[in-house]
């Protein structure tokens, strides 16, 4: 039984507006009502959604049945709903609705086990035995992880604003030589998306970034690239999740931050 009582069936208002939020956001295959709840999945992302409404009030809930994808958030999930899904979350706007659904399909085609996947999958059939074509394979995994940051950074640099495709870099917080594993080269929190000079320079550490996403300067970076980087407009990191300040630390670690 639910504490908090749904709108029980969903109204018009509700069934649209669930529908054109789910759409909008990449889930557009509809799964049917289930105690109040309104299901949708993705062709492309992990996970299902299902919205609902809490009854007399108009507050909007959403509930998430990819337990991976809830571990990403830091807002708290709420208690005394029962739900299809691992975690149910509420919003006072369809706005915040909206917001979070973005979120949600970017985590859903992005997490570490979605790239990795793909990896497997095109590379199950090439040998490994010459350095030409453990390049080759190589060349596979930087591809897909490059698509993956592009999905998940929203094809921006996050420190500039920089959208030209040419001009951004798929950069390993550990690099790919330094990953004991496929699952690190190819888990998306092991990446960020940066425009090309800003890449270089975290790529040879001088500069890094600390736990709040703050970009941190190193006393190697000169005054003059320092102000070709526009360093001081520089914002911090945002998302950041626990797993992209790990690799962090090992970063920062590395190049004595």
């Amino acid at each position: 039984m639910n504490a908090t009582p749904l709108e029980i069936p969903p109204g018009f208002v509700l069934r649209e507006e669930a529908h054109k939020a789910a759409y909008e956001n990449g889930f557009r295959i509809a799964l049917g009502v289930q105690e109040g709840w309104l299901g949708y999945r993705s062709t492309t992302a992990r996970g299902d959604i299902w919205i609902a409404r809490v009854e007399g009030q108009g507050s909007w809930l959403l509930s998430i049945t990819h337990a991976g994808v809830a571990a990403e958030f830091e807002m708290p999930a709420i208690a005394g709903i029962a739900s299809p899904g691992f975690a149910v979350y509420a919003f006072v706007s369809l706005q915040q609705l909206y917001q979070t659904l973005e979120r949600v399909y970017k985590l859903g085609v992005s997490l570490p086990d979605a790239p990795l996947e793909s990896f497997k999958k095109a590379t199950a059939h090439l040998p490994r035995i010459t350095e030409a074509e453990r390049m080759t394979v190589q060349r596979v995994g930087q591809s897909l992880f490059r698509d993956a940051l592009l999905e998940y950074w929203n094809g921006r640099c996050p420190l500039t604003g920089i959208t030209d495709n040419a001009l951004l870099r798929a950069s390993h917080i550990v690099p790919w030589a330094e990953c004991g594993t496929d699952e690190l080269r190819l888990d998306v929190h092991n990446g960020l998306l940066l425009s090309a000079l800003w890449d270089a320079a975290f790529d040879c550490g001088l500069i890094s970034f600390a736990d709040d996403g703050t970009v941190l300067r190193s006393p190697k970076l000169t005054s003059e690239a320092a102000a070709a980087l526009n360093f001081d407009s520089a914002v911090p990191l945002d998302p950041l999740t626990h797993l992209h300040r790990q690799n962090l630390a090992h970063h920062r670690t590395k190049y004595g931050f």
